[in-house]
This record gives C-alpha cells, sequence and structure tokens, in this order.
C-alpha cells in the first residue's frame, strides 16, 4: 500500500471521469424516457375515465329508455301490470 503515488491515484480518477459522465448520460436518457411514458401514462389515465363517463352515460340513457319502454308497454296492456 506504501507504493500508491498521487500519480497512480490520479490516472485512476482520470479513467473513472469518462465512466461517470458515461452513467450520467444514460441516466438522463432513462430519465427522459420515464417522463415520455409518464406523460403517456397520463394520456391512458383520462382516457380511461372518458371511456368510463361514457359508459355511465350508455347506462343513464338504457334506464330511461327501459322506464319508457314499460310505461308504453303497461299503457298497451302488454304487460299484467296496470299502467301508471
Amino acid at each position: 500500500m506504501a507504493d500508491v503515488s498521487n500519480e497512480l491515484i490520479y490516472e485512476i480518477l482520470k479513467a473513472v471521469q469518462p465512466r461517470l459522465t458515461n452513467i450520467e448520460m444514460k441516466l438522463s436518457e432513462v430519465d427522459g424516457r420515464m417522463h415520455t411514458i409518464a406523460v403517456r401514462l397520463e394520456g391512458v389515465r383520462t382516457e380511461v375515465g372518458a371511456a368510463h363517463t361514457g359508459i355511465e352515460n350508455i347506462y343513464l340513457s338504457l334506464t330511461h329508455v327501459d322506464g319508457r319502454l314499460s310505461r308504453i308497454e303497461k299503457r298497451l296492456d302488454l304487460v299484467n301490470e296496470p299502467a301508471e
């Protein structure tokens, strides 16, 4: 261990520096990709929410149509229940 000089340490540190730069660049790329994924995921979440709302609206419409159909059937005596 006594044979280690400042020049040897300096050479090792010079060799490590490009590797650290490469790691920083790769981390920057990963960060950019993660941001892109986050934006796309937010878009998917918005689309799923819109689809959910659309399905709810369809159910409401069908419920309304079903109620009207029931009243029509009752008035035409197509069912055994009295008309409202």
